[in-house]
């Protein structure tokens, strides 16, 4: 905390959210409240019928039922700070609060799409190389393709926070956003961010000027992609329908 004094002058953020309209808050408030407990109930229920069922011990679901666990993760790090935005006139967040949300923002985001990656090289092997299969995504492979895909985005993360954290702000203290990102704090600096544009340009990141398309599309691919996945990875898959048929008869006994 002494660290974050020194370097700003800023102790805190305000988040415009989606609309400013007063008339807006408690519609949007019942919104996503509504959407963050589908996605609550929708991914622990996939992890309670993974792990209560054998027949799903296997590679796939074991990747399916982490992502599940990262994805609620994931919702909780962005929706709840929106909820209480929605129903607050000081629409704040604290600079140490806004950078732990950014760090867990990118950490639980990239871990998804390693995770995605993980679960296509499962795929590949079981469709090209059946034979090996057993062999190759053994436990221990499995395990460390885990490993691997929650340890890298976090030092990823971690990269970008120690960064920003270098920066001075001491103009507004406005993010046109509904979450704290890089981009719209970089927005906001008052020293040089040098470093840390040519860190997200090597990455190959598109730089966004944060309008209100880009706001829904944020939307999109972290509040929205978290409730769908378990609709997408159950409805239409036989083994975990009969899972999660087994789970809730077992509740009901």
């Amino acid at each position: 905390m002494e660290r974050l004094n020194q370097t700003s002058s800023v102790s805190e953020f305000i988040l415009l959210g989606l609309s400013s309209w007063p008339e807006d808050q408690k519609p949007l408030f019942i919104l996503f409240l509504i959407m963050y407990l589908v996605t609550i109930t929708g991914n622990v229920l996939i992890i309670l019928a993974i792990h209560s069922d054998p027949q799903l011990h296997t590679p796939m679901y074991f990747f399916l039922s982490v992502l599940s666990f990262i994805d609620t993760c994931f919702s909780t790090t962005i929706v709840p700070r929106m909820l209480v935005n929605f129903l607050s006139e000081k629409k704040t967040i604290s600079y140490a609060g806004c950078l732990t949300q950014m760090y867990f923002f990118y950490a639980f985001g990239n871990t998804d799409s390693f995770l995605l990656a993980a679960m296509a090289y499962d795929r590949y092997v079981a469709n090209c190389d059946p034979f090996h299969y057993v062999i190759i995504m053994s436990r221990h492979t499995c395990v460390l393709l885990v490993a691997i895909s929650c340890s890298l985005p976090h030092f990823h993360s971690l990269l970008h926070i120690l960064l920003l954290n270098q920066l001075t702000f001491c103009n507004s203290n406005v993010v046109h956003h509904f979450l704290c990102d890089i981009n719209p704090l970089l927005k906001l600096s008052c020293s040089s961010v040098f470093v840390n544009d040519l860190t997200i340009k090597t990455e190959g990141l598109p730089l966004s000027s944060y309008t209100v398309r880009d706001r829904v599309a944020t939307l999109v691919y972290t509040v929205l992609s978290s409730m769908l996945n378990p609709f997408i990875y159950s409805l239409r898959n036989k083994d975990m329908k009969r899972g999660l048929r087994k789970l809730m008869g077992w509740r009901k006994s």
